[in-house]
C-alpha cells in the first residue's frame, strides 16, 4: 500500500482527462476533431520517449496527432518552414516543438514562429506575456500548469502559502512563480525563487511551505532542508549511474525521496506525480485551442 502523503499525479491526471472525452465528444458533434503536431529535431533518445507518451495519450483520448521528424542537421529555415505549414493547417489546432533542440536553432526564434492560438506549450512571448499580466486568454505552460492542478486537487492551501522554487528556468521556475503569486484562485502565494547563486538555499527550503524543486540535480532536495508537514513536488528527471540496474543506470528527481517522504506532509511520487499531470495539461491546451477554434 502506497504511503498516505503520495500525490497521485497520474490518478489526477486520470480524473483530468475524463473531463477532456466529454469536451472532446462535444466537439466531434459539431464535425471538429482536436488536432495536435508534434516537431521533433535529431533523435535524442527522451525525446522520442516523450513523443511517444504524447502521441499515445492523443489516440487514447481521440484527439488527431501527427509527429514531424527532422534530421539532426536541419537549418533554422528548414524548420520554420515546416512550421509555417503546421500554423496555417487548419486540422491542427496545437503544434508543439520537442525540446531539447539541437545547439545551431535558436529557441527563441522557433518558439516565436508558433502561432500563439497554436502554442499549446505555452512558450509564444504573447504566452508568457499573458501569464505574467494574469491574462487567462493565454495559454499556460503545461508543467507548471499540471503542478498547480496537482496542488489544488489535492486540497493543498496555496493563498498564503510559503512557497520556495527551486530553479529560473523558462519552462518550469520562473513561470511556476509567475503562476503562484497571481491575484486569483489556487494563487496568491508568497513565491521565492531560487538557484545556483542562492546563498543559503537550505534556510529557504526550511521555510517552505510548498517545496517545488525543478533544477536538474539528481536528489539535490535532502530531508533536513523540508519543514516538517511541508509539501513537497519533485519535478526532475535525472539519469544516475547505477550498476544494479537494468543498462547500468535509472532515473530520480530532484529529491532524495527516501529521505524526504517521511518528513513532508504530502509528497510527489518520482515517476508518477509531476509527468502524467504535464502530458493531461497538454491534452487540455489543445482541446481550449479546438474549442476557440470551433467558435
Amino acid at each position: 500500500m502506497p504511503p498516505a502523503n503520495l500525490i497521485d499525479g497520474r490518478g489526477i491526471a486520470r480524473q483530468l482527462q475524463g473531463e477532456l472525452v466529454q469536451r472532446i465528444e462535444a466537439l466531434k458533434a459539431r464535425g471538429v476533431q482536436p488536432g495536435l503536431a508534434f516537431v521533433r529535431v535529431g533523435e535524442d533518445p527522451a525525446s522520442k520517449v516523450y513523443v511517444g507518451r504524447k502521441e499515445k495519450m492523443c489516440a487514447e483520448l481521440g484527439i488527431h496527432s501527427e509527429t514531424h521528424v527532422l534530421s539532426e542537421a536541419a537549418s533554422e529555415a528548414d524548420l520554420l518552414g515546416l512550421l509555417h505549414r503546421l500554423n496555417t493547417d487548419p486540422r491542427l489546432h496545437g503544434v508543439l516543438v520537442q525540446a531539447p533542440l539541437p545547439p545551431h536553432l535558436r529557441a527563441t526564434v522557433v518558439y516565436a514562429s508558433v502561432l500563439p492560438e497554436k502554442d499549446v506549450d505555452g512558450f509564444h512571448p504573447v504566452n508568457v506575456g499573458k501569464l505574467m499580466l494574469g491574462d487567462p486568454t493565454g495559454f499556460l505552460p503545461c508543467t507548471p500548469a499540471g503542478i498547480r492542478e496537482l496542488l489544488a486537487r489535492s486540497e493543498v492551501q496555496i493563498g498564503g502559502a510559503e512557497v520556495v522554487v527551486l530553479g529560473r528556468g523558462n519552462i518550469v521556475g520562473k513561470p511556476m512563480a509567475a503562476m503562484l503569486c497571481q491575484k486569483e484562485k489556487h494563487a496568491n502565494a508568497t513565491v521565492t525563487i531560487c538557484h545556483s547563486a542562492t546563498r543559503d538555499i537550505g534556510a529557504h527550503c526550511r521555510r517552505a511551505d510548498i517545496l517545488i524543486a525543478a533544477m536538474g540535480v539528481a536528489e539535490f532536495v535532502k530531508a533536513d532542508m523540508v519543514k516538517p508537514g511541508a509539501v513537497v513536488v519533485d519535478v526532475g528527471v535525472n539519469r544516475v549511474s547505477d550498476p544494479a540496474a537494468k543498462g547500468g543506470s535509472r532515473l530520480v528527481g530532484d529529491v532524495d525521496f527516501a529521505g524526504v517522504q517521511p518528513v513532508a506532509g504530502k509528497i510527489t511520487p518520482n515517476p508518477g506525480g509531476v509527468g502524467p499531470m504535464t502530458i493531461a495539461m497538454l491534452m487540455q491546451n489543445t482541446v481550449r485551442a479546438a474549442e476557440r477554434a470551433a467558435r
